[in-house]
């Protein structure tokens, strides 16, 4: 099974200077927790909601001029629409991460894909919980 047939393909974007509360905007208003960050048709990172309550808010950061580019996450896991589903389930495993970025052959963004289109859309459930086993499981201990 290939990716883009499970892939999530109504995916929003964010400019990289965008501010973080027009990022939050989006976010609620499409009930999405995640943002690919584009500079032109370029991926350039991630937001999700957890940049910005981590990186922003606790931080003390306005949000309306603190931009998207200040807090997303730049080092940017994706995969081909092309790519097996067991290639991606292996990235997130390795990587500990719940979705990737699905990226066409001119590398721009037609996609996410979530654990839980694994989980769902995939019809294999030994793949999603192995998957889920190592995504969930601690990186590190810290009491």
């Amino acid at each position: 099974m290939r990716v883009r047939e499970i892939m999530s393909t109504h995916v929003q974007q964010i400019r990289s200077d965008a501010s973080v509360s027009e990022a939050a905007d989006t976010m609620r208003n499409f009930d999405v927790g995640i943002l690919p960050v584009l500079e032109g048709n370029k991926v350039v990172g991630i937001l999700t909601d957890r940049d910005i309550v981590i990186r922003a808010v606790a931080a003390g950061l306005d949000p309306e001029e603190t931009t998207v580019r200040d807090v997303m996450t730049s080092d940017v896991l994706g995969c081909s629409f092309d790519d097996d589903v067991e290639t991606v389930a292996q990235i997130m495993e390795d990587n500990q991460v719940r979705r990737l970025v699905v990226l066409n052959d001119q590398q721009l963004v037609v996609g996410i894909v979530s654990l839980g289109d694994l989980a769902v859309k995939s019809r294999d459930e030994r793949l999603s919980y192995e998957v889920l086993e190592k995504v969930c499981e601690p990186s590190h201990v810290s009491w």
